[in-house]
């Protein structure tokens, strides 16, 4: 949405865009289209109005290029911090200014478990951190202090073992703030823009819904909760609320990252082949369509992120939640809540309760009669001429030998050798 500030009489545009909150991939493409937008219209510059504790490296990577590979002049206004990503992005503007007690730096790159990262991905942000402040022909020392504690610059604050962060008069001083202004209004002042036609660019709803949905944190939840409400919808039947929210869930993950530019039309039609295959199992013997499906929608969902570590750690995330949360709503829940009554079975069919699998045949017991055949120990008897499959107590018995039924426990009838008197 572009919103009108004041008129122009020189015919100059500049366009502000917000850089807020949390870095994450959503971010970009919204940024991507403010950029695209000043260039259609020939701006003369774009502010980034800077207000971020930092957020995904790969996000701040894609951005931080965006800003450094336009004509346009760009300018990170930083009013209040512009921390980790957000200083590396305004690392890539062409110049930068701050407000009164805004913070710049403490870039340092840590897991989604909050510990620094490996030293192949440091090794990568500390030579980022650097370029950036190269290309702008800013001191790299500073930069690299912001990512890398080993840096030592005791006279900023930050001897060895802490990392870099500049206030304004600092960031001045060392040549990584361009002045300090109070506001906007004084930015554009002190630019020569006071004349020129400002145009705010805000975020559309589809744009705040996919920077929402590409969280690291929400990414994992979503994916839990879409796999969870389709294995609980295999044990009801129709469909119904849990398959409504598992299909809601994936449908949502794959619209945001979708809006965000991370997954294209491809990837949506390889996952709605899997869940074609998935379905087809239930029709087709030998197991091969659900193996195909599951590893066509895994497939779907790694397209879908440009990092894989990233999302296979969401994915083990979300598999190991609905493990947990299935056993757990059966063993603990099963019984107590209506919901599942409908999905399990928890009635059994005991003989306590008149039921049997095979027909009892206690009128035989007491009963005599003679083997047919040898019993070793099962074999063929004959009770008043009706033939009967039994089995001894354990003991061989020869053919025609006299026999008792001893015990009968549905299809078993058990019998016992009748000794002869008369040997």
């Amino acid at each position: 949405m572009l919103i009108p500030f004041k008129g122009n009489a020189g015919n100059e545009i500049v366009y502000v865009a917000p850089i807020k909150e949390t870095v994450e991939k959503g971010m970009f493409a919204f940024l991507n289209r403010a950029v695209q937008t000043a260039e259609e219209e020939n701006a003369s510059a774009i502010i980034f109005e800077v207000d971020t504790p930092g957020g995904v490296v790969d996000a701040a990577g894609k951005i931080g290029k965006l800003l450094s590979s336009t004509n346009v002049k760009t300018i990170a206004f930083i009013n209040k911090q512009a921390l980790s990503a957000g200083a590396y992005i305004s690392l890539n503007a062409d110049e930068i200014y701050m407000v009164p007690g805004s913070t710049m730096g403490s870039a340092a790159i840590i897991n989604q478990q909050g510990n620094t990262a490996g030293k192949k991905a440091e090794s990568y942000w500390f030579a980022a951190m650097e370029e950036a402040a190269r290309q702008a022909k800013r001191d790299p020392i500073y930069a690299l202090a912001m990512a890398d504690e080993s840096v030592d610059l005791p006279k900023y604050n930050a001897p060895k073992g802490k990392l870099l962060t500049l206030g304004t008069e600092a960031a001045y001083e060392v040549g990584y703030s361009n002045g300090t202004v109070n506001n906007l209004e004084d930015l554009l002042s002190k630019l020569g823009y006071s004349d020129a036609e400002v145009r705010m660019i805000d975020e559309s709803f589809a744009e705040k819904i996919a920077r929402f949905i590409t969280h690291p944190v929400i990414i994992p939840i979503l994916l839990s909760i879409g796999s969870l409400g389709l294995v609980l919808e295999l044990y009801s039947p129709g469909f119904g609320i849990p398959g409504f929210m598992g299909l809601s869930a994936l449908v949502m993950f794959f619209y945001g990252h979708l809006v965000a530019g991370l997954a294209g039309y491809e990837t949506i039609i390889l996952f709605v082949i899997g869940i074609g295959l998935i379905i087809a199992e239930f029709f087709l013997p030998g197991g091969i369509a659900g193996i195909l499906g599951f590893a066509a929608i895994v497939g779907s969902l790694f397209l879908a992120s440009d990092n894989i570590i990233h999302m296979g750690i969401s994915i083990v995330i979300a598999i190991g939640i609905s493990i947990l949360a299935s056993i757990l709503m059966i063993k603990v829940f099963g019984k107590k809540m209506k919901i599942f009554k409908k999905m399990i079975l928890t009635d059994s069919t005991k003989t306590e309760q008149g039921y049997v699998s095979n027909k009892n045949r206690l009128e035989l017991i007491g009963l005599e009669g003679y083997a047919l055949t040898a019993l070793r120990p099962s074999g063929t008897i004959v009770i008043e001429d009706e033939r009967i499959d039994a089995v001894s107590e354990g003991a061989f018995i020869l053919k025609d030998a006299r026999v008792r039924v001893v015990k009968a426990e549905g299809s078993r009838i058990v019998v016992r050798e009748i000794p002869n008197l008369d040997k």
